[in-house]
C-alpha cells in the first residue's frame, strides 16, 4: 500500500489547542506529545467501530508522520485506517503497516478540492454521476453525509463490484 500524503491542516482536530496550552506550562518533551497524539489517533480509530484489533499508532510530530499497525479483516478497513489517520490535522502522511486476515484489491484515493461533490468525483472515477452512493459507503463512517466533504480530505474510491 506505500506511504500516502496528507494535507497537515485539513482534517479532524484530535490535539493541540487548549490541551497543548495546558501542557506547555509543564515542558512535556517531544516523546511525550507525540505519545498524545498517537493515542488521541488510536482513539478515534476505535470511536469508528471498524473491527480492527490490536491497533498501535506512533506519530512523530516534527515530520507529521503516522505509523499504524495492527490487523484488519479486509483491504477496505485497513484502506478505511489510513483515511482515519491521514484526515487528522497536522498528519502529512501514513505508513500503514497493518495485515489483513482478508485480502481483496486496493482501492485508488482522491484529494477533495474546492467545489468537488461526490457525484462529480463518481463521474470522474466510475463514468457515472449515480454512483456516488458507492464512494459514500466506502468512506463511512468517516463520512456522515454526502453533502459534507470538505477540501483537503482525502477519501477512497474503490474498484466497482461487477
Amino acid at each position: 500500500m506505500g506511504l500516502f500524503s496528507f494535507i497537515k491542516e485539513a482534517g479532524e482536530k484530535l490535539f493541540g489547542g487548549s490541551a497543548a496550552h495546558a501542557a506547555e506550562t509543564a515542558a512535556p518533551t517531544q516523546a511525550d506529545l507525540d505519545q498524545r497524539a498517537g493515542q488521541a489517533i488510536e482513539a478515534y480509530i476505535a470511536t469508528q467501530n471498524l473491527g480492527v484489533s490490536d491497533v498501535k499508532v506512533a506519530f512523530a510530530g516534527p515530520e507529521g508522520k503516522v505509523t499504524v499497525s495492527g490487523t484488519a479483516p479486509t483491504q477496505a478497513v485497513k484502506e478505511k485506517v489510513t483515511l482515519c489517520c491521514g484526515n487528522v490535522a497536522s498528519v502529512t502522511s501514513v505508513d500503514n503497516q497493518m495485515v489483513v486476515t482478508t485480502p481483496e484489491p486496493e482501492a485508488q484515493y482522491h484529494d477533495v478540492v474546492r467545489g468537488d461533490t461526490l457525484s462529480a468525483i463518481a463521474k470522474k472515477f466510475y463514468g457515472d454521476a449515480n454512483k456516488y452512493p458507492v464512494i459514500f459507503e466506502a468512506n463511512k463512517p468517516m463520512l456522515t453525509h454526502p453533502d459534507k466533504i470538505y477540501p483537503g480530505q482525502k477519501l477512497r474510491i474503490p474498484p466497482l463490484k461487477q
